[in-house]
């Protein structure tokens, strides 16, 4: 993409609107207006890759309708005006925005670059969901929050649409902790200036099944969920013979766990619960009762993994 092309979203007048930007009143406020801009700062990269690294051409060929990568150029615009938006805000209040970080991106091709942003786009609408319930000090934040969280929904759903996949897979999306979000963000890190003072969790990697390239047919309950993790990174240590759970968070449930069977060495078992589905988040652990808040602020043993269902 060139730089012109991202920086007409920066070239609109910001500064008209600079009375307007909402306040941030709280460490609370500030630590999850952080958050959401260090997971915009890795959307813009993302975002203006898939469309600097592949031609018009090279989408038709994969498949994808006319208009597609120009649109993704177009979303990698509002990414720079979310996170320039972001940054005002915080500057307006006397905090210095987390700078953006060095990232590497594991895709090769359009469809493979759609598939990966249709997962880390996911993240971010979770980071917004669970950092909107703790933005109570002004409402206008909590307002300008939900705008952005409108609008990477609709991007989430026009790149499901272009792989041939429900644009709307569930009934809900998942609310995720911050921790959880951050850790999610960090497969893609390089070298970050600056880290959020966030705690970052051994690594959970899901080895099978991995979603078709449409996204279609769903994943059957009962299919094989199948870990691996390294029992030696744990900050709390296991017994050889207690028992390990997955916690699954996915839309509205919270967290369904299920005892895991052996798959080998390091290697985790579960098959997906009964109405799992869309995008879940999967987590080691030896709690079978906690909440989502409680499991990512001290029973994650590993995790989470991003399991993408249907």
């Amino acid at each position: 993409m060139a730089a012109g092309f991202v920086g007409s979203a920066l070239a609109h007048p910001l500064n008209k609107r600079e009375n307007a930007l909402p306040p941030v009143n709280s460490t609370m406020d500030m630590n999850v207006v952080q958050l959401a801009l260090y997971l915009e700062h890795l959307e813009l990269s993302l975002y203006t890759g898939g469309y600097e690294n592949f031609t018009d051409a090279q989408y038709t060929a994969a498949g994808f309708p006319p208009g597609f990568r120009e649109n993704v150029g177009v979303i990698a615009q509002h990414e720079a005006t979310h996170s320039a938006t972001l940054s005002a805000i915080l500057e307006k209040s006397g905090y210095t925005p987390v700078p953006t970080c060095s990232y590497q991106f594991p895709y090769n091709s359009p469809t493979s670059f759609v598939d990966l942003a249709n997962m880390i786009t996911t993240v971010g609408i979770g980071a917004y969901l669970g950092g909107g319930a703790l933005l109570t000090d002004d409402p206008n934040l909590l307002t300008a929050a939900s705008s952005i969280l409108t609008v990477e929904a609709r991007h989430d759903s026009y790149l499901r649409a272009g792989v041939g996949g429900s644009p709307f897979p569930t009934s809900f999306d998942t609310s995720l902790t911050a921790a959880f979000a951050y850790n999610l963000a960090q497969m893609f890190i390089v070298h970050c200036p600056m880290q959020l003072p966030i705690p970052i969790f051994p690594k959970l990697m899901l080895q099978s099944p991995m979603p078709p390239p449409n996204l279609q047919p769903p994943t059957a309950a009962g299919t094989p969920l199948k870990f691996t993790y390294d029992p030696s990174t744990f900050a709390n240590k296991t017994m050889p013979d207690q028992q390990l759970y997955i916690g699954l968070v996915n839309m509205v449930t919270n967290v369904t766990y299920t005892p895991v069977t052996s798959c080998g060495a390091n290697c985790a078992q579960i098959p997906v619960p009964e109405g799992a589905a869309g995008v879940a988040f999967a987590v080691l652990t030896t709690s079978c009762g906690d909440t989502e808040d409680q499991l990512s602020s001290s029973g994650t043993l590993a995790g989470p993994a991003e399991v993408v269902l249907s």
